[in-house]
């Protein structure tokens, strides 16, 4: 396997190893090195996982929140930005304060995502500990598949405000009613 590694193994990439980002430099030797150990599926497999953790490492470090327009006394409006995952959801659990915050809070999700349930469920933890504060929570800008997990999962209070559960539930709203 060694020679045929030699003899396909494109040696001009080691002229941009130190152009491209470590992380890309580290996958191309870990993919080499696997495949003269073993073969070039294995390789590429092991590659494909390290790609995926790297980003997966990379997305948890790269969500953050500003301060956003409409802030007052009362309120306080984050803008979220970066996507909510697996991997960030630690990290955007750690941005909020719900002690420290007014009796309303807005997190705008304009600049972000939310991918998989595991958002969904620091989302539903978040609107906890907010209602355990008496704090109440709106959403702004969520995408209507996030709304409708969100509905699913008895989160999202109706319209009118109405709730039976309005400690930890959390109203979708463009704040046009609230002052």
């Amino acid at each position: 396997m060694f020679v045929v590694v030699v003899g396909t193994f494109s040696w001009s990439s080691l002229r941009i190893i130190r152009k491209v980002p470590l992380s890309d430099a580290m996958v191309m030797v870990i993919v080499s090195a696997v495949t003269v150990v073993t073969d070039l599926a294995i390789a590429v497999v092991v590659g494909v996982i390290v790609s995926a953790l790297v980003l997966a490492w990379k997305t948890a470090r790269h969500i953050y929140v500003s301060p956003g327009f409409g802030t007052t006394l009362h309120r306080k409006v984050y803008n979220l930005h970066g996507q909510l995952c697996f991997a960030s959801v630690s990290t955007f659990r750690d941005l909020f304060n719900p002690s420290s915050d007014p009796t309303e809070v807005v997190i705008d999700f304009g600049n972000s995502r939310v991918w998989d349930h595991s958002g969904l469920e620091a989302i539903v933890d978040l609107a906890q500990r907010y209602g355990r504060s008496g704090t109440r929570l709106h959403l702004l800008n969520l995408s209507e598949n996030c709304q409708d997990m969100l509905h699913k999962a008895n989160v999202i209070a109706p319209k009118d405000g109405a709730s039976e559960d309005s400690g930890y539930r959390v109203t979708i709203s463009d704040l046009g009613e609230t002052d």
